[in-house]
């Protein structure tokens, strides 16, 4: 990376982190309030007034100041233009609504630049939490301006994963008996960075996540020593035709293969 490069993404993720800060503002004041809420035809998830509200800040702070940056929100029609941009930006205004709505902090604004289909800066922002995840491509991941880093388990000790427990029987025994299972987390963004602090030493995500909930959070993780790859070991690919991803690991860069072939010895559930 350049430095003309590395000053570009630095300047973007001081952007994005006080675009992010404006929409949890915004987010965060229809919290507990009851916002009006309407249900998706395709997945039936629910958005609120609340989501809009923080999209709409996000669209009108980032789009002004980079106008030449592809959009892709999960709160905003897609536009195939987007397909035709270097750079965009990648933005879930609310990660975890379900979560938001029934009254739990664990929910969070999620922005991200991508170039040539990677994350170069990420901002993951939990008001209700007061906590503030960022990274830059090359640099350090932050928790609250302090740099974190992935768990440093041995492989004997417990492994601590977010993970379903119907999906976990299946794995085989030796793994089961070493692994302790966290509760549901209902933000993946979140969930990810988890790992990325070490607080969870993996995590499998379900088939059908989309870059909005994962582009921040995936270089955030990296930044801190992880890794997010498909069963296959492969980084994901953002501003594709297609946005969603098939069932995906995230572990410290250590621990991958290990979970990766845990998960290809799992018996037929």
């Amino acid at each position: 990376m350049s430095d003309r490069e590395k000053l570009r993404w630095q300047g973007d993720l001081a952007l994005i982190t006080e675009a992010a800060r404006e929409a949890g503002a915004v987010a965060f004041g229809f919290f507990n309030q009851s916002p009006e809420v309407w249900w998706k035809n395709d997945d039936r998830s629910p958005v609120s007034a609340a989501d809009f509200a923080a999209n709409k800040t996000l669209e009108s702070i980032l789009r002004k100041a980079r106008p030449d940056y592809g959009w892709l929100s999960e709160e905003t029609d897609d536009d195939a233009d987007r397909l035709g941009r270097e750079t965009l930006f990648i933005i879930d205004p609310i990660d975890g609504t379900r979560a938001f709505l029934g009254g739990q902090k664990v929910w969070c604004v999620s922005v991200a630049v991508v170039h040539r289909g990677r994350p170069v800066a990420g901002v993951l922002y939990a008001p209700a939490l007061e906590e503030l995840y960022e990274a830059v491509e090359g640099g350090p991941a932050l928790k609250n301006g302090v740099p974190i880093t992935v768990s440093a388990a041995l492989p004997e000790e417990m492994r601590r994963l977010a993970i379903g427990e119907d999906l976990l029987k299946t794995f085989p025994p030796a793994f089961r008996e070493q692994v302790r299972r966290e509760k549901y987390i209902p933000s993946l963004a979140y969930r990810i960075a988890m790992v990325a602090d070490g607080r969870l030493d993996g995590t499998f995500v379900k088939g059908n996540s989309h870059d909005w909930d994962l582009a921040a959070a995936d270089l955030i993780l990296a930044c801190a020593g992880g890794r997010l790859v498909d069963l296959d070991g492969n980084p994901l690919v953002y501003n594709r035709a297609e946005v969603t991803h098939k069932v995906l690991c995230a572990a410290p860069a250590p621990r991958i293969e290990e979970f990766l072939a845990a998960f290809a010895g799992r018996r037929d559930s």
